[in-house]
């Protein structure tokens, strides 16, 4: 027997469907714009496909200065949903790969070549696509892919004028950004217990990327500090579906 509809559940559907509709239609806010038009032209945005990075990452505590860990890093950012980023040292190499609605990682000791291979869970699968989604779209177009941009207004950064900004792609899932409202520069990206800052220049295929990226998380009292130093930055590389792949993991 069919379920009777109640005034209650009606205001509710209407209620979602404003919520969905002001989402959808609210105007972009300004400082987009400028932060886009820092970085590049919107053709030369629009128009990227992947990007490959090449770089460094050093690790170390900020408690202790002299633990330092020095890594290489290598990160294939592709559209519409692939990543694949790996780190070596001279002992292990890490792995870990998007690829659509999949999602692996691999740590292979290199002394012993043993490995271990784990997936991703859903929840995790869905922040990776995020994180794609953020790194190659450059501020516009959430709402394509069932997200919505939320203007909190001024807030100051180091000293320095900005807007803030969240990026939701599900109201537990925000990226929050805050734009110098000078000169458009992406100040800082997260939060005060995990703040990624970026510095320098490199420029590649008529676009602005940093030379620098530095985490900081706090957890439990303890503060690490992760700084990625690219080396080069290519642009619309074609990878091979190989590249993201998931292993076979029936021998180790």
């Amino acid at each position: 027997m069919p379920m009777k509809s109640t005034p209650f559940r009606f205001i509710a559907v209407l209620a979602l469907a404003i919520l969905a509709a002001t989402r959808t239609f609210a105007a972009e806010p300004a400082i987009i714009a400028k932060a886009r038009a820092r970085l590049g032209s919107d053709a030369v945005l629009d128009a990227l496909k992947s990007v490959h990075y090449v770089g460094t990452l050093t690790v170390k505590d900020a408690a202790d200065p002299k633990k330092v860990v020095t890594q290489s890093i290598e990160i294939y950012l592709q559209k519409p949903a692939r990543q694949r980023i790996e780190v070596t040292s001279a002992d292990s190499r890490d792995v870990s790969v998007l690829d659509g609605y999949d999602a692996w990682q691999r740590t292979t000791d290199l002394k012993t070549k043993q490995w271990r291979q784990s997936v991703f869970s859903a929840v995790q699968i869905k922040g990776l696509r995020s994180d794609v989604w953020e790194n190659l779209s450059y501020f516009r177009g959430i709402e394509k892919v069932g997200g919505w941009v939320k203007d909190f207004g001024p807030a100051t950064v180091d000293g320095i004028a900005c807007q803030k900004l969240g990026f939701y792609h599900s109201e537990a899932l925000v990226y929050f950004r805050y734009i110098d409202v000078t000169t458009g520069r992406l100040v800082m990206t997260g939060t005060d217990d995990n703040a990624t800052r970026e510095e320098g220049e490199v420029f590649s295929g008529g676009i602005r990327f940093p030379r620098t990226m530095t985490i900081t998380r706090k957890d439990g009292g303890k503060t690490l500090i992760q700084t990625i130093t690219f080396e080069k930055v290519t642009v619309n590389e074609t990878f091979p579906d190989s590249l993201f792949a998931t292993p076979l993991a029936t021998v180790n």
